[in-house]
């Protein structure tokens, strides 16, 4: 079956799944097998390094699939100099890429460049005020992250079984339905919902094109829905990440600190060099790694592609079957007393 939304009209793919951006994993090697698998692959431009460098990923991402494909800008503050984004702007346009995902900051200063160049654009947002905002900017597309997303949820804690259906009542724009999402019966629920399609993240980051170390993904495996850590919260950054060593460090110092904790309390444990060192040492309790509630939800290490169809598979089965099977006509229905005696 292939499920035909507002998102898989306007980004030219055969199915409502994308691979959203994320920082370190996000490779051109696994975008471009979801890609390949009929979803959207999108990767981060920074994880490249200089712009130039990015340059690079994008033609390299060409060889490695013919279909539709985007680059992620995610825009956050930093300690030092900021990173180049007007050039990663300017490299990302000048490379004819078709679809960029935004994320962190406010992407305003660059959705009119990215408009004039006849690129899609995708915004994340973890509330209905920023959604709203985005589409005032001319955003094509809004990925609604959920509280159970991995890396930063925002701070206003709203699930996705409220902030879905709110997206259904106040958006223009499609919208995609992002944190939590690695099943089937999930894709359905979001179209139930009102989503046009799911963004991935956790879910392809345990399957064997992911780069991170096979140890990382046997933690993922193991793992329960409970095995996250919501780190720096008190600084008004919060962060989803994976319980390990590192994060369980960072989580009891931010309670013994209490409200006099700053950054540089943890910088050590949570900086992102430490956190990809871990990944060369094939240590997961060597750093910092994000992860979304739904380790809880995986229990194997498949190929992208094998996801996707089992996600497409299950979401029309869910509706095929399960869903249709509950409505019936009251005229035919059982008695109350007939239903009671079967319970």
């Amino acid at each position: 079956m292939v499920f035909r939304t507002r998102i898989t009209e306007m980004l030219g793919v055969e199915h409502p799944i994308m691979l959203g951006g994320m920082t370190g994993v996000g490779t051109p090697e696994l975008a471009a097998a979801v890609s390949n698998a009929g979803g959207l692959g999108i990767f981060c431009i920074h994880n490249a390094g200089p712009p130039e460098e990015g340059r690079k990923w994008i033609r390299r991402m060409r060889g490695l699939t013919s279909k539709p494909f985007g680059v992620n800008l995610t825009i956050l503050p930093t300690m030092g100099t900021p990173p180049p984004y007007a050039e990663y702007v300017q490299v990302i346009i000048e490379e004819g890429v078709k679809v960029v995902e935004t994320a962190g900051s406010n992407p305003k200063p660059f959705i009119q460049a990215f408009k004039k160049a006849g690129v899609i654009t995708i915004h994340k947002c973890v509330t209905m005020r920023h959604a709203l905002s985005a589409e005032r900017y001319g955003v094509d597309i809004v990925s609604l992250d959920g509280f159970e997303c991995a890396g930063h949820p925002g701070e206003e804690d709203i699930g996705n079984f409220v902030l879905q259906a709110r997206g259904a009542q106040v958006l223009r724009v499609p919208y995609l339905c992002s944190g939590g999402v690695s099943t089937g019966s999930q894709l359905a629920a979001a179209l139930a919902l009102g989503a046009d399609g799911v963004n991935c993240g956790t879910r392809f980051c345990a399957t064997q094109e992911c780069s991170w170390p096979d140890s990382f993904k046997q933690r993922m495996i193991d793992a329960q829905e409970t095995d996250t850590v919501m780190m720096l919260r008190r600084l008004n950054n919060t962060c989803r990440v994976f319980r390990n060593k590192v994060s369980a460090e960072v989580e009891e110092i931010e309670s013994q600190k209490g409200a006099g904790m700053v950054f540089e309390d943890v910088q050590h444990l949570v900086n992102g060099k430490r956190g990809r060192q871990a990944e060369k040492d094939n240590d997961p309790d060597g750093g910092i790694w994000s992860a979304g509630q739904t380790v809880g939800l995986i229990h194997s290490i498949p190929t992208v592609k094998d996801v996707v169809d089992a996600m497409v598979s299950e979401a029309e089965d869910t509706i095929r079957s399960r869903l249709v099977s509950l409505v019936c006509d009251p005229q035919k229905s059982s008695s109350p007393v007939a239903m009671q005696s079967r319970l």
